[in-house]
């Protein structure tokens, strides 16, 4: 198979699909890879690291979008991308299509065969491809949210840990899964007065006994919502349903409760966000104000990280990107039921139920479109 990696085009999007290791890994099962010279520049690899591995190197997307059978990916392809995919083709990257019906409106005209790392499923019904970028934004978080708190970026002024006779800031996190957890290492770490809402009883159990008296965890319902974002500095935003839009649990209305000058930092942004207030920013532009309320929400975090990130991603992407250049995306998804569900869209059909929930298509069953 004829393997192409571009390189990444959003804004301040500095990862890469392929680090010179696995793509010489791909090389070395039989397959052709074509990378975009200074596609790895962000991570400090070279076009020379990659030709050493065997990768042949292009001269602009364009030779890879033309010509090769899988495209490989970090970010949701941009529009001048998806001008680009054709019928037939395999896609493999992060899409979040459910909050972004233009993107899925192309990839169902394009024809493409579209896998996305965020639906693909582990043991237990876990994400192990989104894991760790998962584990990068929600430790970037609090870093994020920190400097957000400083008065000169509009914040309180208010410093994470305290100092010695000073309060440290009060850090609320919506969501204990993967996020909120790494958000509550590095958040306790700091020294933040942490609390951790969350629905699941499990959850709350188990971060409460890793974290015991360092952060307190509180069943998230409206009451115990409200009441923490009252007396928050700082408010991360880690709600997850896989595949689908971010529920919008904090409201308009709620910022008026808030301390003025107080931070959300929404994680969830790639599926819409969870506060109504939320709309994606850049890393050049990180924050807006509403209401006296920063609110940050890049919507590649982890792309300012862009060597620990893409050398984390690779980790867990490249082992099922070997076994469909190996054997197909058809054949690997049939022995593969956990692949088979990051098949969001094939041959003009949407495959994703929650998507197609969202957006109003009718539904391909996967088993359909693998038949």
């Amino acid at each position: 198979m004829r393997i192409g990696c571009p390189r990444e085009i959003k804004n301040r999007e500095y990862r890469v699909g392929l680090t010179p290791e696995s793509a010489k890994e791909l090389v070395r099962h039989g397959h052709e890879v074509w990378i975009e010279s200074g596609a790895g520049l962000g991570i400090g690899a070279s076009d020379a690291e990659y030709m050493a591995g065997g990768a042949t190197i292009t001269e602009g997307p364009t030779p890879i979008f033309a010509e090769c059978d899988m495209v490989v990916k970090v970010k949701e392809p941009q529009a001048e991308e998806r001008a680009q995919l054709r019928e037939g083709q395999i896609l493999y990257t992060y899409l979040h299509l459910a909050p972004d019906p233009v993107q899925t409106a192309d990839l169902v005209k394009s024809g493409v065969t579209a896998i996305a790392y965020e639906t693909v499923t582990g043991p237990g019904g876990t994400l192990p491809l989104l894991k760790p970028m998962s584990q990068v934004a929600g430790r970037m978080s609090i870093h994020a949210g920190a400097n957000a708190l400083e008065k000169v970026h509009g914040g309180r002024g208010v410093l994470i840990g305290g100092v010695p006779g000073v309060m440290p800031a009060n850090v609320l996190i919506i969501g204990g899964g993967v996020v909120g957890f790494n958000a509550a290492q590095m958040s306790a770490g700091m020294g933040g007065q942490t609390t951790i809402l969350d629905r699941d009883p499990e959850v709350l159990e188990r971060v409460g006994t890793f974290f015991e008296s360092r952060a307190t965890t509180r069943f998230s319902n409206e009451a115990n919502l409200l009441d923490s974002i009252r007396q928050a500095d700082l408010v991360i935003g880690a709600v997850l349903i896989p595949g689908a839009a971010a529920p919008r649990l904090v409201t308009r209305e709620m910022l008026k409760e808030m301390k003025p000058g107080a931070v959300l930092v929404d994680v969830a942004i790639d599926q819409g966000g969870c506060f109504e207030t939320s709309k994606p920013t850049t890393h050049d532009e990180p924050t807006y104000i509403v209401d006296d309320i920063v609110h940050y929400c890049v919507a590649n975090m982890p792309g300012a990280v862009a060597r620990t990130s893409t050398y984390a991603l690779n980790n867990v992407t490249l082992p099922h990107a070997l076994r469909i250049a190996d054997m197909g995306w058809g054949e690997a998804m049939r022995q593969d039921a956990h692949l088979a569900n990051g098949l969001n869209v094939h041959q003009g059909r949407v495959t994703y139920p929650a998507v197609a929930r969202e957006l109003g298509y009718d539904l391909l069953d996967i088993a359909e479109a693998l038949s």
